[in-house]
């Protein structure tokens, strides 16, 4: 059999089981909360969910490509965007303890306001409709060129198929899938890193000097996605809807796991990309390393990229249809949540036709909301509301600043690729801090 019949096989057999596996919601306590039988996620299951939640197919796309860029350098600052999780575990779990909130908007609304939380509901719609496209794009690569019927064929199979499960039970289904697809995630990866270390000219010390720690080759990325780890999580309900599912210490506890396997698991995968450089490939490493070793490993890292970009699609279908019937209490019953799924499937997939970029759907939208940092980091500090606005505002201005190259080239200090990026990062995290206090100052 030829090796797009074996993807399709992967893509249609992986999706039918999970289908048939998932538990089927019949509350809404199930469907938005993954409450099953009364009982929340424990520490195993919460942990696992939010890795594989976060390991997205443009997430490992990305790290083996910064692997064959910066070498290993280029993974580490990949995986600086882990980070996001023990930020958000920490204070979330302020939020709920000390503040008594059950929900980011709840906050947000006794502090801010409604038309605080509209403007904010705004950038985390934007966040959902890019999850759709970036991770269903890296699917349809695998099966034909960009622009090809069979790389449509694929996006659209794959995300109709993904849909039907996540229908079917909500948030119960994305956590029970989760799971599922972490294990699998881990031995496919074993399996594929084993496979190049088994090359006898590849080993630890060629990626030990596979890259050099400066600004120019990798460094510029890892201290922007430090920078943006204060701010990112926030705008993410993928991340933070499953921060009030389980007990504030069960939380705290998965998301600082999180933090730290979640690196690693970038970092190993970046090694990839590494041993793609080592061989002087050009183009996917993913692809290419898959390519070079035959048709198993290009299998396997098809699987992993097929499992990461269905738990990150099936939970940002869950996100979308709570972040309506839910938090902006639209409607609460489970035909309106399905529906609802259904509506940012559909667009969330037009982008595809309009050859959208993976990598610039993560830095982008990170500039754009380092406003939300001190509106978190000093949640419990009184501010005016203007203050909400001022940050947020601000933090927009700088990441259209990012978008259009407008930013002083006076005011960045370093050199090479992301340069602009780290540099837009840093004025703009002050200029956020200082407007945000600046009302609370003029008032005392």
């Amino acid at each position: 059999m030829s090796t797009e019949i074996w993807q399709w096989i992967l893509v249609v057999g992986s999706s039918l089981i999970l289908f048939l596996l998932s538990p089927y919601a019949k509350t809404t306590e199930s469907f938005f909360k993954a409450n099953h039988n009364k009982k929340s996620p424990n520490v195993l299951v919460l942990t696992g969910s939010l890795i594989i939640s976060w390991i997205f197919a443009k997430s490992i796309t990305n790290a083996a490509n910064l692997g064959l860029d910066f070498g290993i350098v280029g993974g580490v600052a990949y995986a600086g965007y882990y980070l996001s999780f023990a930020v958000a575990g920490l204070l979330i779990y302020q939020l709920r303890t000390k503040g008594g909130y059950t929900s980011i908007h709840q906050f947000l609304t006794s502090k801010f306001g409604k038309k605080a939380v509209a403007v904010f509901t705004i950038l985390i719609i934007i966040r959902l409709f890019n999850e759709v496209w970036s991770n269903t794009m890296v699917i349809g690569s695998y099966f034909g060129e960009t622009g090809s019927t069979s790389y449509y064929t694929a996006i659209i199979v794959f995300t109709l198929l993904t849909l039907s499960y996540a229908i079917k039970g909500g948030l119960s289904s994305s956590i029970f899938t989760d799971v599922i697809q972490m294990v699998l995630f881990s031995v496919l990866l074993i399996i594929i890193l084993y496979t190049i270390f088994s090359v006898e000219n590849f080993t630890a010390k060629d990626i030990a000097t596979s890259g050099t720690w400066s600004f120019e080759l990798g460094l510029n990325l890892f201290f922007a996605a430090i920078i943006q780890s204060f701010s990112y999580p926030f705008h993410d309900p993928v991340l933070t809807d499953r921060a009030f599912i389980s007990s504030p210490k069960v939380t705290r506890k998965s998301f600082l796991w999180a933090s730290l396997l979640g690196a690693i698991c970038i970092v190993l995968f970046s090694i990839i990309g590494v041993y793609a450089q080592t061989q002087g490939f050009k183009g996917q490493a993913a692809v290419e390393v898959g390519k070079a070793f035959g048709v198993v490993v290009l299998l396997a890292i098809n699987f992993i990229m097929i499992t990461s970009a269905a738990s990150t699609l099936d939970s940002t279908f869950s996100s979308f249809s709570k972040l309506l019937a839910v938090d902006l209490g639209l409607g609460k019953s489970l035909s309106f949540g399905r529906l609802a799924m259904v509506a940012i499937a559909l667009l969330g997939t037009i982008p595809i036709f309009f050859n959208a970029e993976i990598l610039s759907a993560t830095t982008i939208s990170g500039t754009m909301v380092i406003g939300l940092t001190p509106i978190f980091l000093f949640w419990n500090y009184k501010v005016p509301i203007i203050s909400f606005y001022l940050s947020v505002g601000c933090g927009i201005l700088f990441g259209f600043l990012l978008i259009f190259k407008a930013f002083p080239e006076a005011l960045i200090f370093t050199k090479g690729r992301y340069a602009d990026l780290l540099w837009v990062n840093v004025w703009g995290i002050f200029s956020c801090n200082i407007l945000y206090f600046v009302p609370r100052w003029i008032k005392q």
